[in-house]
C-alpha cells in the first residue's frame, strides 16, 4: 500500500494516463450513450444550436435499415463457427508445441507471424490465393490465366475447381474462405496464450499419469483440459468479442464492396454496416451511435453469459 502522505505521487504519476484515457474512452463511450437517444442528431446542427426530441427513433431506423438482418446473421455466423474451431485448433497446436524440445522457438515464432502482420495484407493475400483469373473472370487477354492456387490444389488431387470470390461466387463459398482467413488469423494469439499456461502445468500431475497407466487422451482430457480452463476461458471470451467486431478481415478479402463483385454488402458485418451503410445517408451520427450500443449489448450479453458458464467450468 501507498503512504497516504504520498498518494499525491501517485495520482501525479498516474494522471497523464488517466486524463487520456477519459477523453479517448470514457468520454466517447458516454456521448455515444447520448447521441444515441438524440432522433435525427447531427454534429453540425448541434452545433448550430439546434435541439433534438430524446427517443428511440434512431434504433427502429437501425432495425429496419436495409440490410440490418443480414450484417446480424453474417456476424453471428462467424463468431460462432470460428471461435470454437479455432478455439480447438489452438488448443491441440499448443499441445504439441509443448511437447517438442527441438526447434520449439522457432516454431513459436513462425505460428506468431501471423498476429504481428497487417490485416489488410493477409486478406490480399487470401484473395488472390483463392481468386480465378482469366478470360471472363480476370478480364480481357490476362497475363496470367489460373484457376488459384487453393483451385490448384483440389485440382492436383481430382476435385473440381470452385469460383469462391469472384463473381457470381456462392454465398457458403464466400463464408467458406472468410471462416478459414479468421481462423488462420486467430490461432497465433490463442496459442500463445495457451502455451503460456502449458508451460505453467506442474509436472507431477502427468507423471503420476503416467505411472497409473492412463492413456494419452484421458490425460489430456482430465489434466490438460482442467489445468486450462482459465486460459481457455479467456481466449474463448476475447474470441467472441473479437468475433463481433469482424470488419477488417472481410475489407481485405473482398476490398470496400464487403462482397464479390456483383453482390455488393453480401458479406458485411455489424461494424462494417456501422461503419459504411449508416454514414451513407444524413442524419447519420444518431443511427451510428444507435447501432453501435446494440452490438455492445450483444457483446456484453454474450460475454456475461460466457462467465456465468465459466465460473461452473473453470478450475482455478
Amino acid at each position: 500500500m501507498v503512504d497516504d502522505k504520498k498518494q499525491w505521487k501517485a495520482w501525479l504519476y498516474l494522471s497523464p494516463v488517466i486524463i487520456l484515457t477519459l477523453i479517448f474512452t470514457v468520454w466517447p463511450i458516454i456521448n455515444t450513450l447520448r447521441i444515441a437517444f438524440l432522433d435525427d442528431y447531427t454534429l453540425l446542427e448541434e452545433v448550430g444550436g439546434v435541439k433534438f426530441s430524446f427517443g428511440v427513433q434512431n434504433f427502429v431506423k437501425v432495425v429496419k435499415y436495409p440490410g440490418f438482418k443480414t450484417c446480424l446473421l453474417n456476424t453471428i455466423l462467424l463468431t460462432v463457427i470460428t471461435v470454437p474451431i479455432s478455439t480447438m485448433l489452438a488448443l491441440i497446436i499448443a499441445v504439441c508445441l509443448n511437447s517438442i524440445k527441438a526447434l520449439n522457438r522457432l516454431l513459436q515464432t513462425i505460428y506468431f507471424l501471423p498476429y504481428v502482420t497487417n490485416t489488410i495484407a493477409i486478406g490480399l493475400v487470401f484473395s488472390t490465393m483463392f481468386s480465378m483469373v482469366g478470360s471472363g473472370i480476370g478480364g480481357e487477354n490476362p497475363i496470367i490465366s489460373t484457376a488459384g492456387i487453393i483451385n490448384n490444389i483440389i485440382e492436383f488431387f481430382g476435385g473440381k475447381a470452385v469460383n469462391w470470390v469472384n463473381m457470381g461466387s456462392s454465398y457458403w463459398a464466400n463464408m467458406f474462405v472468410m471462416i478459414v482467413y479468421i481462423v488462420w488469423n486467430a490461432l497465433p494469439f490463442k496459442i500463445l496464450i495457451l502455451l503460456g499456461g502449458l508451460q505453467s502445468v506442474n509436472k507431477q500431475y502427468y507423471e503420476a499419469a503416467k505411472v497409473d497407466g492412463t492413456s494419452r487422451f484421458r490425460t489430456f482430457w482430465r489434466i490438460t483440459v482442467p489445468m486450462l480452463s482459465p486460459m481457455l476461458a479467456y481466449v474463448i471470451i476475447t474470441g467472441f468479442i473479437g468475433g463481433f467486431k469482424e470488419y477488417s478481415s472481410v475489407v481485405g478479402v473482398f476490398g470496400e464492396n464487403m462482397g464479390p463483385p456483383g453482390s455488393e454488402n453480401a458479406l458485411n458485418t455489424m461494424v462494417g454496416f456501422i461503419n459504411t451503410n449508416l454514414m451513407s445517408g444524413k442524419p447519420a451520427e444518431g443511427r451510428a451511435s444507435a447501432g453501435a450500443l446494440i452490438l455492445f449489448v450483444i457483446i456484453f450479453a454474450v460475454t456475461m453469459l460466457n462467465m456465468y458458464v465459466s465460473k461452473k467450468r473453470v478450475h482455478y
